[in-house]
This record gives C-alpha cells, structure tokens and sequence, in this order.
C-alpha cells in the first residue's frame, strides 16, 4: 500500500485521482462480487474521467433529494466516497438517512472512515444541517464504531437498520 505524504482531507470529485479511484473502486467490486451497473459506470467513467467527475462533483438528485458527494483524498491516491443527502424523507428515516460513506478496501482498518465522517461533519454544517441521522446495517461492527466515534446517539432500529443521531459541531 503506497504511504500518503500528506493529510487525506475531503474534496468534490475530481480527475487528479482518477487512477486510484478506478483501481480502488474496481478492486471492491472484485472483492464485493459486484457487476451490472456500478461495472458499467466503471467503464464509462474511464472512457471520460473528466466529464464523469463533473458529473458527479454537481448537487444531484436520488432517493427523492438533493444530494452532494465528496472524494476523502490524499494527493492521487483515491479512499472513499462521502455523500450527504440534504434532507430526509419518510424512506430515507427508515434506512439510509442524511449520510453515507465508502472506503475502499486497501484504505480500510486504517482511521480513515472516522476522519472522513468527521470532515462530512463539516461539510452538513455548511449546507445548513444541525442534526444528521446515520444508519448502518445491524451487525456491522465497524460502521456503528465510526458512527459513535463522531457522537452517534443510538436511536433504535427500523428495517434491519440500526439508527443513530449525530449533533453537527458548529
């Protein structure tokens, strides 16, 4: 695993990491076992890197919100992907909730899902947030770990989902 000169920090997408995001993301679908339509985007995005991080750099729309996404980079090596949903629906209070979080598999066990969470934190603020629901499947240990690490207060479960509020830090 190649060592990282400088501190990752979160950014809006961009093509200084395609590499690493490319290999990163693929190796996890290799991994994950995953194929259709994230290998599909996959391929498109390497075809045009450029147009592929604009695109996904832009507030778009899913799940019935407004969303936006940050890369957790340092220098050209890609390790995760943050998105913070604007608002919540009825479905996204169930499961799924204001934000969600992706480090890619040679990145992990290393800290840095903590820190991205706590970056992402930031970033709420910034669109106005004062309080964020995170949810996690029931049984995964080091999710819920990342989620109180940054202040999570256990809130029950629904749908399979264990539910924890965090009070964005002014």
């Amino acid at each position: 695993m190649p060592v990282l000169d400088r501190p990752p920090h979160l950014v809006p997408p961009t093509a200084a990491v395609r590499d690493s995001f490319l290999a990163g993301e693929r190796a996890d679908c290799l991994t994950e076992g995953a194929t259709g339509d994230w290998t599909r985007t996959l391929d498109a995005a390497a075809a045009d890197f450029d147009a592929f991080a604009a695109r996904v750099r832009a507030v778009r729309h899913r799940w019935g919100v407004p969303y936006s996404t940050f890369w957790y980079v340092s220098g050209e090596h890609y390790i995760g992907t943050l998105i913070i949903r604007h608002r919540l629906t009825p479905e996204l209070a169930g499961a799924g909730g204001h934000v969600g979080y992706h480090v890619v598999t040679p990145w992990r066990r290393q800290g840095h899902a903590t820190a991205m969470l706590a970056a992402g934190l930031a970033e709420c603020r910034r669109l106005g947030l004062d309080r964020v629901l995170l949810t996690c499947a029931a049984g995964n240990e080091p999710s819920r770990r990342v989620i109180l690490a940054n202040g999570g207060v256990p809130d029950g479960r629904r749908r399979g989902e264990e539910r924890f509020w965090i009070a964005v830090p002014r």
